[in-house]
This record gives C-alpha cells, structure tokens and sequence, in this order.
C-alpha cells in the first residue's frame, strides 16, 4: 500500500471508530466529545484534497511507507 492508501484507510477507521464512541451505545464510553475527533479527521481529509498537505502523510513518509506503486 501506498501512502494515499494508508491515509484513507486510517482516516476511515478513525472516523468509524470515534463515531461509535459518540454514539450511545455504551454508557462507559459514550460522550458528544467523540464527534469533535470526527469533525477534526474529515475537516484534514477536506483540507488534504485542495492542498495535498497531510501531517499524517508525512509521519507515514519518514516511516518509509512508498509514495507511488
């Protein structure tokens, strides 16, 4: 996987996964707070699309995760 790709399938588990936790299903973890990280991850996904600029894009790059296939 590249970077573009490691990048989606983060931000999705992310949003999934702090969604779940906005929602109310479990009263030990439920709290609207969640929906703030959610807000925060896609407002970074909006902002990546027109500046092509992602913090995690480059914490992936000095990983050594490849740009292109």
């Amino acid at each position: 996987m590249i970077i573009s790709d490691w990048i989606h399938a983060i931000a999705g588990f992310f949003i999934l996964f702090s969604l779940s936790l906005g929602v109310e299903v479990s009263p030990l973890f439920h709290s609207s707070y969640w929906l703030l990280f959610t807000t925060f991850v896609g407002f970074n996904l909006f902002q990546f699309g027109f500046s092509k600029f992602c913090p995690l894009g480059l914490i992936l790059k000095k990983l050594g995760v490849p740009e292109s296939r």
